[in-house]
């Protein structure tokens, strides 16, 4: 039995989401990206002594609606902690953050995996709480602590976040890929966060452990920071497993550490211990009222909940006859979603439009580096009349292929790059008769073993068919002279 085989991972995830808010959750400095370091600040970012923190109303919107869209059960009264400790980025040397009473508790989300198999995984609570500054690492290789010295930038100081914390229920680190691209997609559609991963605005930290299969106890559990994608984390806790399981094997103990995933060496490097929460020496604001919240607030936002993925990628199954994994690639993200919902609804072929857009088009997306669908100069529209195109016997699927590409680079109609092209398939009967005779004469060899009960040999004759045709003969018709002829 292998190693891996003897152990079960518990992995629990924190994702911190940068909120959509026009200011900052406790004063009225600008909370948006790419400004000059240090414009977007006021005493209050900056922790000056006689600043008081006044709550922005809209964080708890967006809170509560975040946290209804995730499922949780929304408090009737909530309040905000002080969470102590010290680091350049936060000025104050606490974080305004919520303990005891978060805002949301008891949520769940669905993940669905590439066979269609669902699992649900908890979500422990949703709370509010500010953001720190960033600090800027002058070091040649990337990595924290071989920088020489650092700068911070505290527009980030304020910026508000929701901190979603997972139960420790997911057991594979595709599992927590998984996971993290559904609550993305939920955060998204409700517009509460823009989840850009490049620009700071969605992070996650991984609390991973190991223990033998069969044991109920948690083995000692190490957080792995310093992860900007969805592909690092889910690196990152690969290398963690395996890390642990060679320690234990190794008749080593585990320490309960935060680590660094190292990017460049593919491994995770120790920071330092691991907090609790009791380091944090944790008491209420005192400068902030708890709040109560009345249910009809809570009502009135969730008439604001859309369609949310899963629902959505549910329907698409049931609508459009689509496969399960399709609808659940095509639901991640909204703008791909009402796209195939429009070509689909266009053409009258949903299943061709998702073939389309999950082969060709994510193909070219990703040569192109293109990560929203509304960049592509192909709108649904266009995409719905190539497919018309097809269905109509004007272009065979091997000519739509070499349409789409010129459509992809120069946004044109399909129907004019066909005949400015000189496209259009061939379905004269005496034209393609002609190709498959010269073709049945060139290859009797084939032809013998074909009539002697091998099968395989007609898509060779089929494919010499549409060569000797620049690929323009109708498939179908081909195929069947072919049979035709031979058996004859």
């Amino acid at each position: 039995m292998e190693q891996q085989d003897k152990y079960e991972t518990v992995i629990g995830l924190e994702v911190h989401a940068e909120l959509n808010t026009k200011s900052k959750i406790f004063c009225s400095c600008s909370n948006s990206f790419g400004e000059e370091p240090n414009t977007c600040i006021c005493p209050n970012c900056l922790g000056l002594p006689g600043s008081l923190p006044v709550f922005n109303s809209e964080v708890l919107h967006h809170a509560i609606k975040a946290g209804l869209a995730l499922n949780c059960t929304i408090a009737e009264k909530s309040k905000f902690d002080r969470k102590n400790y010290y680091y350049p980025d936060l000025p104050k040397a606490y974080q305004i953050s919520q303990y005891d009473m978060p805002i949301a508790v008891k949520g769940w989300v669905d993940i669905v995996d590439e066979k269609g198999g669902k699992k649900r995984i908890g979500i422990t609570r949703l709370h509010m709480e500010e953001d720190a500054g960033k600090l800027l690492h002058l070091t040649k290789s990337g990595q924290i602590g071989e920088a020489e010295e650092s700068l911070v930038d505290y527009n980030r100081a304020g910026v508000p976040l929701a901190e979603i914390v997972s139960e420790p229920e997911m057991r594979s680190p595709e599992e927590a890929y998984l996971y993290l691209n559904t609550v993305k997609a939920i955060l998204k559609y409700t517009d509460v966060s823009d989840c850009n991963m490049e620009e700071g605005s969605l992070r996650c930290d991984a609390n991973v452990s190991v223990r033998p299969f069969g044991q109920e106890k948690f083995g000692t559990k190490v957080e792995i920071k310093n992860m900007n994608s969805f592909k690092n984390v889910q690196k990152a806790i690969e290398y963690e497993v395996e890390r642990q399981i060679k320690m234990i094997e190794a008749g080593e103990r585990i320490i309960q550490e935060t680590r660094l995933w190292d990017i460049n060496k593919g491994k995770t490097q120790p920071m330092r211990s691991k907090e609790e929460a009791n380091d944090y020496r944790y008491f209420p604001e005192p400068d902030l009222p708890a709040l109560v919240i009345e249910k009809s607030y809570v009502d009135k936002i969730a008439k604001e909940l859309p369609e949310l993925p899963l629902q959505k990628a549910e329907r698409f199954v049931k609508e459009y006859s689509i496969p399960a994994y399709d609808a659940g690639v095509l639901t991640s993200d909204q703008e791909t979603a009402d796209y195939f919902e429009r070509a689909a609804k266009l053409s009258g072929e949903a299943k061709q439009c998702s073939n389309w857009m999950m082969t060709e088009m994510n193909s070219k997306m990703n040569e192109a580096g293109m990560e929203k669908i509304s960049l592509v100069k192909i709108t649904p529209e266009k995409l719905a009349g190539l497919i018309k195109l097809i269905k109509n016997g004007t272009i065979s699927g091997k000519i739509a292929k070499t349409v789409f590409e010129e459509m992809f680079a120069s946004g044109g109609d399909a129907e004019k790059i066909v005949k400015d092209k000189g496209l259009v398939q061939i379905s004269d009967t005496s034209v393609i008769e002609k190709a498959v005779d010269a073709v049945i004469a060139a290859n009797a060899s084939v032809v013998g073993e074909i009539k002697g009960g091998k099968a395989g040999g007609i898509g060779f004759l089929v494919g010499q068919v549409m060569k000797a045709t620049g690929g323009k003969a109708n498939p179908q018709m081909v195929n069947e002279l072919l049979k035709k002829k031979i058996s004859a």
